[in-house]
């Protein structure tokens, strides 16, 4: 069998969602599509919407074959650890290519513009310095950096989903894989855009506001009805779906029961960071005007919402340095339909790495850190939180 990649958060799946799995099968030609999801918490350093087993049964009625879990040290870094764990995962289960969704959709620009940024490694190394030294952020300087490049680029580098293909690139290359990979461009909604708009596809953050906003149903337009159930019942049996201000007041408790000294041990604090962080909680309220308080140029809001959740589920420094000197040490599988079992079945004696379907049999150090945020995930649930907290343990690989 034929399998081809995909790299997903999933927050929550919408129509371009389902646009981008659709082509991704008929570009590549695969009969199995596999998804490296994210878990629980994000690469924008948020918690997810819904619970991962949720957005793993929607992955799999919206079209991929397999899902398999993208750890959270992995899935809460920044773009190019982010994908070198989501690419050698989707190497090391046998997938022959992968396809992501860019705002240029041509492939070749993408490998053109690793090609000239290695040549030219030295001065763009030297612009991102001096920008930096200006006061801003690393990905504020590096936009500006290609910009200021002697040779001009094949592709617009300050747009979100083309940083996140060209890091995909970059981690294939760095692996000396095989893997091939593919872009479809992304249709009518931009990453950020805030606005539904027109047409029956919006951005994730779109939706998301709508959500939020209480207005569900406007939203119920650009999504498939599969999604909508999703929603309405997670909302029904956990009494809520998640974002920040769910665990405002975990974070507020860990920061203001902390030494800066403490707080300093934690993944992404640097630079007296802990120190703001204190004083910006304690003239807010809520996790909006906290992030406000917080926000500097040198930061972006990303930046500084993965350092809250490293915080919040008390991940320091030395916890994750371990875990992401080396490659991801095993395969979690979340889900799978017919195709994705056979697939399985037709590549086990060939992995390399383990194949996890329950956590309780396994000892790996990431697994340990998935179990311990994932109980951290479960203490936003309004009501029957015994349960929320039981599923990283119990739930077995979801069936569609």
């Amino acid at each position: 069998m034929k399998a081809a990649g995909v790299v997903v958060e999933y927050n929550p799946f919408h129509n371009g969602h389902y646009y981008h799995l659709q082509e991704t099968k008929r570009v590549t030609k695969a009969s199995c599509i596999i998804a490296v999801m994210s878990g629980n918490f994000l690469q924008r350093g948020e918690p997810a919407l819904l619970s991962k087993w949720s957005r793993t049964k929607m992955a799999l009625s919206g079209g991929a074959d397999l899902v398999i879990e993208l750890p959270y040290s992995y899935a809460t870094s920044h773009a190019q650890r982010f994908a070198f764990g989501s690419i050698f995962l989707l190497q090391a289960v046998g997938s022959e290519s992968f396809c992501f969704g860019s705002e240029s959709g041509d492939v070749t620009a993408f490998q053109n513009t690793h090609d000239l940024l290695e040549t030219q490694s030295e001065e763009f190394d030297a612009f991102v310095q001096e920008y930096m030294s200006q006061g801003l952020s690393y990905p504020g300087a590096a936009a500006k950096a290609y910009v200021s490049l002697e040779k001009p680029l094949h592709l617009d580098l300050s747009k979100p989903n083309n940083i996140l293909g060209f890091e995909y690139i970059r981690a294939a290359r760095i692996l000396g894989s095989k893997i091939t990979p593919f872009s479809i461009k992304r249709k009518n909604a931009g990453y950020h855009d805030v606005s539904l708009g027109k047409g029956n596809i919006a951005s994730a953050t779109a939706i998301r506001e709508a959500v939020f906003s209480h207005d569900i149903q406007k939203a119920q337009n650009y999504m498939p009805s599969f999604t909508f159930q999703s929603l309405t019942e997670e909302i029904e049996k956990k009494g809520c779906l998640m974002n920040w201000e769910r665990f405002y007041p975990l974070l507020r408790y860990q920061l203001l029961s902390s030494s800066p000294s403490e707080i300093n041990l934690f993944y992404e604090i640097e630079e007296g960071l802990e120190y703001r962080m204190i004083e910006a909680m304690k003239l807010s309220s809520d996790f909006q005007s906290f992030m406000k308080a917080l926000k500097t140029k040198r930061y972006t809001w990303t930046r500084l919402q993965r350092a809250c959740l490293h915080v919040l589920n008390k991940i320091t420094k030395e916890d994750m340095n371990q875990i992401l000197d080396l490659p991801p040490a095993y395969i979690r599988v979340l889900g799978m339909t017919e195709t994705g079992q056979q697939y399985l079945r037709s590549i086990k004696k060939s992995l390399e790495l383990p194949l996890v379907t329950t956590v309780s049999k396994h000892d790996f150090k990431g697994l340990n850190m998935e179990a311990k945020t994932s109980l951290v995930y479960a203490q936003g649930v309004l009501k029957n939180s015994l349960g929320a907290e039981q599923e990283e343990f119990k739930t077995p690989p979801i069936m569609v």
